[in-house]
């Protein structure tokens, strides 16, 4: 077993992961502040959109806006999701830091959300690095293993077809992969035997772990991630998001939850817990109406809280 790791990266994918799953259309101007604000926060990787079709996803149709405005502020590294080879032209021209291409261990999930088997994703794979590596692009290339515990659409999803999907996206030039809990069936036993197995294939290849809030689990599931020496997790500022194909789904893990969390157990985040809050306070106030989760905004930081680097002080 590895080491629990000492530093831990957040990567903000509410832009993308989080808008997409909600009705309000957030002004361009919005996004840019929340960038601002974030990186102002202490955020240094920021999943900012993705490049989909206009008419399918009217909320991520200024994503290269967003890209330009994120890569000038120093030391941010900009990512966004891409479903095919169109999109991930797109990414490359955009010069985005990482571009991530989501399959689906689940052959059902895949159908309906892509519209593609999982071999043929991988296919896609293949052609995606073949175009970044003729445009003479630094772009990276990380493939997202999504419905890795399960799917309401198929039900069991085998921890063996997941690492054979993990094994041909790297073997299709994938730079990184990652896990994600797409419909939140995953538990911390299972999350700590798939992450152990995915990292001895991965090594320092496999880059982050992505859990969704559905019954309550995202951050236990992070903590048993942590104990194999993942150090690196999606969230979403307020918890917003999810998956369509998960009924009465919570969201993904809260940014702001988890970086308290994680600070609190003595692992450095880098990030400002009270500007993150004031932060949510400011994207509440635009998404009135929506859903939102987390809880850490209820209660405030306690009395005794002392972020990690002041501890180590």
């Amino acid at each position: 077993m590895s080491a629990i790791p000492s530093n831990v990266v957040i990567r903000e994918v509410g832009l993308r992961d989080g808008l997409q799953s909600i009705q309000t259309i957030v002004p361009t101007s919005r996004k840019l502040q929340w960038i601002r604000e974030a990186h102002a926060a202490g955020q240094t990787e920021i999943e900012v959109g993705s490049f989909v079709p206009a008419r399918s996803l009217p909320q991520l149709a200024d994503t290269a806006e967003l890209v330009a405005y994120a890569k000038a502020l120093p030391g941010l590294f900009t990512s966004v999701l891409v479903p095919n080879l169109k999109g991930a032209e797109k990414a490359i021209e955009a010069q985005a830091d990482l571009l991530l291409v989501p399959l689906s261990a689940s052959h059902a999930h895949s159908l309906a959300n892509l519209r593609k088997t999982p071999d043929d994703v991988v296919a896609e794979v293949a052609r995606i690095r073949a175009a970044r590596d003729a445009a003479g692009s630094k772009t990276l290339i990380e493939g997202g293993i999504g419905t890795a515990f399960g799917c309401t659409l198929q039900g069991e999803v085998r921890p063996a077809d997941v690492l054979r999907c993990m094994q041909a996206l790297l073997d299709a030039g994938c730079d990184r992969v990652s896990i994600a809990d797409t419909v939140g069936y995953a538990d911390p036993c299972r999350v700590r035997e798939l992450f152990a197995r995915a990292r001895d294939i991965a090594g320092e290849r496999f880059w982050c772990g992505h859990f969704h809030d559905t019954r309550g689990l995202a951050l236990a599931n992070v903590c048993a991630a942590l104990e194999v020496g993942v150090n690196r997790f999606d969230a979403t500022l307020a918890g917003i998001g999810g998956c369509p194909h998960a009924p009465g789904a919570s969201g993904n893990a809260a940014t702001e939850d988890l970086a308290f969390m994680l600070e609190s157990m003595g692992m450095g985040t880098g990030l400002d817990i009270e500007r993150l809050l004031a932060l949510r306070a400011q994207v509440a106030g635009w998404l009135e109406g929506e859903t939102l989760h987390g809880t850490l905004w209820r209660a405030g930081l306690p009395k005794t809280f002392e972020p990690a680097a002041a501890a180590a002080a």
